[in-house]
């Protein structure tokens, strides 16, 4: 497998605080806004909070079930919880916590607790997401 991928997300604007995410390998589109805490926010909608918390989720998740299958871990059923935490830090809002909160039943009560507990920490080491953060970014602008 290939040691390097590109994952494009485009945004389109469409009215007051609101857009429309899509991408080229993708089929559903998804519409962000500004949360509801900040001037003129609106309310129900994916925010870009939001989206940062459900995308440390989702890898979470996928980082579970990779090491779980590793591991010979059989479960019933898994599911995750992460709640972060915006707040201002050194003049600027940042995501300075996130707290993951995985739940999984087993499918055997003979299951070793530890093993159980040593892949939910792989997956917190291995997940991607949480390893990348403080990524660099890079702006390329283009003014019409």
């Amino acid at each position: 497998m290939q040691q390097t991928h590109y994952y494009e997300v485009n945004l389109k604007w469409s009215e007051g605080r609101k857009g429309v995410l899509s991408s080229p390998v993708l089929n559903q589109t998804l519409e962000c806004a500004t949360p509801p805490e900040f001037p003129f926010g609106v309310p129900g909608i994916w925010s870009p909070e939001h989206l940062y918390a459900a995308a440390i989720n989702s890898c979470y998740m996928a980082t579970f079930l990779a090491v779980a299958e590793n591991f010979k871990l059989s479960f019933k059923s898994f599911t995750c919880k992460t709640v972060c935490k915006l707040e201002m830090a050194e003049g600027k809002f940042q995501i300075s916590e996130a707290e993951i909160t995985p739940e999984v039943t087993l499918s055997d009560s003979d299951v070793d607790q530890n093993k159980v507990l040593r892949v939910l920490e792989k997956s917190k080491s291995a997940c991607l997401v949480t390893n990348s953060m403080k990524t660099q970014v890079f702006l390329k602008p283009v003014i019409i």
